[in-house]
């Protein structure tokens, strides 16, 4: 039986979001933290840190686009 292949398209903020999940995961499994008990767990925590650390990112700074956007500037 051939093995079922998956197509993802990635919007570039989801993108970036997934990459660092994925080195914040990738930090769990170097320390020896994941097992096949809390895999999922870990791997949830990862998604949740990489939203909570964009959405501290996005408050903080403002890009270019934002900042010529407000007319007070």
């Amino acid at each position: 039986m051939p093995d079922k292949s998956h197509y993802l398209s990635l919007q570039p903020s989801e993108k970036a979001i997934f990459q660092a999940a994925a080195n914040i995961y990738a930090a769990y499994i170097a320390s020896n933290q994941v097992n096949n008990d809390n895999q999922a767990k870990l791997m949830k925590k990862s998604i949740n840190a990489a939203i909570a650390i964009a959405k501290n990112v996005e408050n903080i700074i403002q890009s270019d686009e934002e900042m010529s956007a407000d007319p007070s500037l």
